[in-house]
């Protein structure tokens, strides 16, 4: 069968005209936000992410993991629209390396530190002192290398001389959640983890005590945008409703303090 010169660009043109609006339909529905947060903030985003996709007609997509974990992925190039961290030192030390947009970056929550107990063994717990009884023989903190509750757990035992005291006592998690799992279980004596994540465990775990006031770094959860986002509008948007009567709201109602 033959066709005409006529025809033959005429089907050509139909095809790419049908190709073209396919890949414009699909890099629509595909587009999404990537969050990598601090899992601490892990309940109370997954609600402010169904806000956002309600609102905003975007999926989006968490990574949740601690927040030294989550600095190195940046830094290695991986995609990621917005940075949420449990740390200022992180966000710090990410924009000092020209990371992340610095006049996107916001504070929008804060939290407190806690010496959680397995439920029903918090009795002789008073404070942060008891750390260094001889019948305490294992405390769960997050790892001083990558978890921030970690590293403000450290300069409480910095501040109360108890460093050298419960040093082979530590037993390390890799974010706060398991640090929370193995106090959970009964696995240790002790375990420090944020306020927001024992209300997760209200159940299992109890709150022994707060970590003395000026005892440590104010504990502010900061948000930017990535340099190198490819969805810089919808970015800004997720930061914007973290800061809006909404979110503060949600971020309230699991725990943290609002800004």
């Amino acid at each position: 069968m033959k066709f005409r010169p006529a025809l033959i660009v005429l089907i050509i043109g139909v095809l790419l005209f049908s190709g073209c609006n396919s890949a414009d339909s699909n890099s629509a529905n595909d587009e999404s936000l990537t969050v990598s947060a601090a899992v601490s903030l892990k309940d109370a985003f997954t609600e402010i992410g169904a806000v956002y996709e309600a609102k905003t007609g975007r999926p989006d997509v968490f990574n949740f993991a601690s927040s030294g974990a989550l600095q190195r992925q940046i830094e290695a190039g991986a995609p990621v629209d917005v940075f949420a961290s449990a740390a200022a030192r992180l966000m710090d030390e990410l924009e000092a390396k020209d990371f992340i947009d610095k006049n996107s970056r916001r504070d929008f929550a804060s939290n407190a530190l806690v010496l959680i107990a397995p439920k029903d063994r918090r009795s002789k717990v008073s404070g942060f002192e008891i750390l260094a009884d001889p019948q305490i023989k294992k405390i769960a903190l997050g790892n001083l290398k990558t978890v921030p509750a970690g590293q403000y757990a450290d300069e409480v035992f910095e501040k109360l001389n108890l460093k050298e005291r419960v040093k082979d006592k530590l037993i390390f998690g890799e974010n706060v959640r398991q640090v929370l799992e193995y106090v959970a279980r009964g696995e240790v004596d002790l375990g420090i983890v944020y306020r927001t994540d024992a209300l997760t465990a209200a159940g299992r775990v109890d709150v022994a005590a707060a970590a003395p006031e000026n005892s440590h770094s104010p504990i502010l959860y900061p948000a930017a945008l990535i340099k190198d986002s490819k969805n810089r509008r919808a970015a800004e948007e997720f930061i914007e409703l973290l800061l809006s009567a909404e979110g503060q709201n949600i971020l309230r109602k699991h725990g943290f303090s609002g800004f």
